[in-house]
């Protein structure tokens, strides 16, 4: 019997996880119950009553794992290392979904069937979805900005919600990369990719835990690591802005000379926008400087406090 494993990042999120375990135990019993199951919670430090909760799960049905993390290591290496750490819960592909009811339980058996078509990857795409409309707006110029900007074609409006092989799990494990996109990694290293649409939910309970760092820090993430275009264009404008700069103090010269006066709101302007510019510029390859440093440091994606689980119903606990 296939096992397959739904791997659940948590960051507080008390009044959800419960009901979620019970509706993805009994989509497994009524729509795929040729298949076994594990339910793996990765919890990302939670400050609530979710850890506790998540104990109670564990303690009532072993099929139900979890990894605590020592602290909170941010939205994209949690689940990225639930992801690679396929070998606790033995199983023959993920499905990573989010805690909050906003990725559909009733995906997991269009995903499952799909993958059976013989695909590495399932992802969902939200081609609709319930949340703030200007959010959504926002994300939609976002994804087609750097659609336009990446080398590679990105899945735009592609949350990571998918169904993962474990011949796919294997190649990400290879990557040595402390700061993962895995978004990004799917577009660029799968190439037996499925789509499958979905329209996203409301969160059920709880608040968001995006904000604007975090939506900023996605944004950073992907634009540093997949596109190149930024400081080509620092580049040229750079040497456009220099040229003109030159061109603009010898015109300042002539009409010192000739007519006796000086265009200084016209050169102050002119030097406000190449200073403004500048700084624009400068931050963004900060940026680039940021993401390489980080990448350089090489520090391990998490480190766990605690694994409950893994030592039952067929799993044997590994370092």
């Amino acid at each position: 019997m296939k096992r397959i494993r739904i791997l659940i990042p948590t960051f507080n999120e008390e009044a959800n996880v419960e009901p979620l375990a019970n509706q993805i135990i009994e989509h497994f019993k009524t729509r795929l119950p040729e298949y076994d199951y594990c339910i793996h919670f990765i919890d990302n430090k939670s400050t609530d009553n979710t850890r506790s909760i998540i104990r109670k799960l564990c303690s009532e049905n072993f099929k139900i794992k979890a990894t605590f993390n020592a602290k909170n290591f941010g939205q994209f290496n949690s689940p990225y290392y639930g992801l690679i750490s396929n070998n606790l819960c033995k199983s023959d592909c993920t499905i990573i979904m989010c805690a909050d009811f906003q990725d559909p339980v009733d995906m997991i058996e269009k995903f499952v069937r799909k993958w059976e078509e013989g695909y590495q990857v399932v992802a969902g795409v939200k081609t609709k979805s319930k949340e703030n409309k200007f959010i959504r707006f926002l994300r939609t110029i976002y994804y087609k900005l750097i659609s336009k900007m990446s080398s590679i074609k990105q899945i735009e409006h592609f949350t990571g919600f998918a169904l993962y092989d474990n011949s796919f799990i294997e190649t990400l494990k290879t990557i040595q990369d402390p700061t993962p996109f895995i978004r990004g990694l799917v577009a660029e290293l799968c190439g037996n990719l499925a789509i499958v649409e979905y329209t996203q939910q409301k969160r059920k309970a709880g608040k968001t835990k995006n904000n604007f760092k975090t939506l900023y820090d996605a944004a950073m993430l992907s634009i540093t690591t997949y596109t190149k275009k930024i400081p080509r264009v620092a580049t040229i404008m750079g040497a456009i802005f220099s040229g003109l700069s030159f061109v603009s103090l010898i015109a300042v010269a002539i009409c010192n000379i000739i007519f006796k006066f000086s265009p200084i709101y016209t050169l102050i302007n002119g030097l406000a926008l190449i200073v403004f510019l500048n700084m624009f510029f400068i931050g963004m390859l900060g940026e680039y400087i940021v993401n390489m440093n980080v990448r350089m440091l090489n520090r391990p994606l998490v480190i766990e406090e605690e694994r409950i689980n893994f030592n039952r119903g067929n799993d044997e606990e590994t370092v």
